[in-house]
């Protein structure tokens, strides 16, 4: 488990569970790892619960958000390290947070826009100043971006965040084809529901609860369209960002990888 020994690696909103589960899997891979979140108590946890595993792990508090602070905490991780190997942004969005589910005949503006300048534009903002530090340190590094299965599928009342989940998957073949030249790969995971984390199971739970519908038939509709009977794990999606960001990774380099064990209903 060192694919990725020696590198230097930073992960953005790593409160949330996704991004959680990819700090494991870079820490248990070698990397010496910088997390960071508005949540700084939450990144710290995280930081000490790898650093008593045998990890090499800081934690920040940093605003995915905030360019300023963005900025300035990678020109901190240059100056530490000369270097910038692997940058992920687990950056996410709930419905409530996002103004709920409108129909788009109702959706304000505003709401329209909201997942697209949080989502979107923090995955702008993160890899784009952490491909000038590449640059400038001729690193030659890896960006991994993160979108969700919304970019390919046909659900209701759900514009802003669907647009802003395809909108990152352009985001990224743009800027692969931007900073190949420089040896800097750009890759985007396209995760499908994971039953396991707060998110999905607390959807369900909500769900049911507002239409009177049981969460095992909620549960069901997820899994009707699944290729093989499996769920899809944290771990799973952790090791595969591991090895997107690994040599062997290149191989992806502009991609968008679809992370689900395969679904029927995704184009």
């Amino acid at each position: 488990m060192t694919n990725l020994k020696n590198k230097v690696a930073v992960v953005f909103a790593a409160s949330g569970e996704i991004a959680g589960a990819v700090a494991r899997s870079f820490s248990e891979h070698g990397t010496k790892l910088y997390l960071t979140a508005r949540n700084f108590d939450a990144v710290k946890l995280l930081a000490k619960e790898l650093n008593e595993s045998g990890g090499n792990v800081a934690a920040a508090q940093v605003d995915a958000l905030n360019e300023t602070e963005i900025d300035d905490f990678l020109r901190k991780v240059i100056a530490d390290n000369g270097k910038l190997d692997i940058v992920f942004n687990g950056i996410g969005a709930n419905y409530e947070e996002m103004g709920g589910r409108p129909p788009t005949t109702i959706a304000t503006f505003e709401q329209f826009m909201a997942p697209i300048e949080k989502i979107c534009g923090s995955q702008f903002l993160t890899s784009r100043i952490a491909a000038r530090y590449m640059i400038e340190t001729k690193s030659e590094g890896a960006i991994l971006l993160l979108t969700a299965q919304l970019s390919k599928c046909k659900f209701p009342n759900v514009a802003g965040i669907t647009a802003a989940s395809a909108a990152i998957e352009g985001l990224t073949r743009v800027m692969a084809a931007e900073w190949g030249v420089n040896g800097i790969k750009v890759t985007c995971i396209c995760a499908g529901a994971l039953m396991e984390t707060e998110r999905i199971s607390g959807f369900i739970s909500d769900t049911a609860k507002k239409y009177g519908i049981p969460e095992e038939q909620i549960i069901a509709q997820y899994k009707s369209f699944d290729i093989i009977k499996t769920d899809l794990t944290l771990k799973q999606v952790g090791e595969t960002a591991a090895f997107l960001a690994s040599e062997n990774g290149i191989v992806f380099n502009s991609h968008i990888v679809d992370v689900d064990c395969g679904k029927m209903n995704v184009l």
